[in-house]
């Protein structure tokens, strides 16, 4: 069925990214077309979030693998508590697209849970430096908040190249309710089916876990995913964001409050007026990726482009941006590492 429907919607629903052409189904090849199959059969359908990385591949399986091995993996949390951290996060990030998507997972697997309240307000709160861990111990907790950082990342990604719904922009605002409802039912089968745990940790290379996620290192699956994804993410933004421009970044990311400064840019524009002029586009559009991913638009975007030409080289950089926010969030949600590694996985 995940396969049938990807192909049926694929160049509608892929049409919803801005900026960069993502590869179709049929055009996929090598690693593309691995974690296309993937994506299929474990989420469903192939997701525009996940597909909107295929001009850059390695960074594509980046973000497949710690979407893959936090929320879909079956684990302790279960896919219902999952699917609610997805969605208040991402209400917490106001991106509405991931709202919607998983907003409407959640209704399809189960009716509303009040005893899982305080989850829900420690994911919308996770952004901020008094956050905590989860209100669930063990590999539960390590697992949600890894979905936590996962979605503090995708709902950077999404905010800068789609839209505010999965819906067709076209779709009266009285039959966004069914169609909703309607997704959601689509979705229903592969959320209920069990993803085995590390089924996608081959599509990248080993690679050392950094210190900021040491966290994840208690279960295997999830500490390999994280590693393997940072190494990549990392590759590419060395690769398209000149070392004063990550400096910069990094620094700013440390001292973050976990509230988007603005309203403006103007903040964008004085953090990187030290910086030579060829270097602002690109310090510009990672700036704002990483801290107020909202106020990327299409002019940020083309001097960034202009200054750094190709669609992978956008993905990389702003994926690299997002991650680097991410993983700054991970350290106010996350809890203390497992005092041993599981075997369970």
């Amino acid at each position: 069925m995940g396969r049938l429907l990807s192909r049926m919607t694929a160049r509608r629903a892929l049409g919803q990214v801005r900026y960069v052409r993502p590869v179709l189904p049929g055009a996929a090849r090598g690693l593309v077309a691995r974690v296309y199959e993937q994506v299929e059969r474990d989420f469903g359908m192939l997701a525009p979030p996940v597909a909107l990385h295929s001009p850059a591949p390695p960074v594509l399986a980046a973000c497949w693998l710690v979407l893959r091995e936090s929320l879909l993996a079956s684990g302790a949390a279960g896919r219902v508590a999952g699917e609610l951290v997805a969605m208040e996060v991402s209400a917490g990030n106001t991106c509405p697209y991931c709202v919607d998507v998983h907003g409407a997972t959640l209704r399809a697997l189960a009716p509303a849970d009040p005893r899982l309240r305080p989850l829900a307000a420690w994911a919308r709160a996770s952004a901020t430096p008094g956050a905590g861990g989860p209100p669930v111990a063990g590999e539960a907790g390590v697992e949600l908040a890894a979905v936590a950082v996962t979605f503090q990342y995708l709902n950077r990604m999404v905010n800068v190249f789609l839209g505010d719904s999965p819906l067709p922009p076209e779709l009266p605002g009285g039959a966004r309710g069914p169609a909703l409802r309607v997704f959601g039912a689509l979705m229903r089968p592969a959320a209920r089916r069990p993803a085995p745990p590390g089924g996608s940790l081959g599509l990248l290379p080993g690679a050392p876990l950094p210190d900021d996620l040491a966290w994840t290192g208690g279960l295997p699956r999830l500490g390999e995913a994280f590693a393997r994804a940072a190494a990549a993410i990392e590759e590419g933004g060395a690769r398209r964001l000149p070392g004063p421009v990550r400096e910069l970044v990094a620094e700013r990311v440390s001292g973050w409050d976990g509230v988007p400064p603005g309203p403006g840019r103007g903040w964008a524009g004085e953090a990187t007026a030290a910086l030579p002029p060829a270097q602002r586009p690109a310090a510009r559009l990672a700036l704002l990726t990483a801290l107020a991913s909202h106020q990327v638009d299409r002019r940020v975007v083309g001097e960034f482009q202009a200054a750094t030409p190709g669609e992978a080289a956008l993905v990389e950089a702003a994926s690299w941006a997002a991650m680097t926010a991410a993983r700054r969030t991970g350290a106010w949600c996350a809890p203390a590492p497992l005092p041993t590694a599981s075997t369970a996985d």
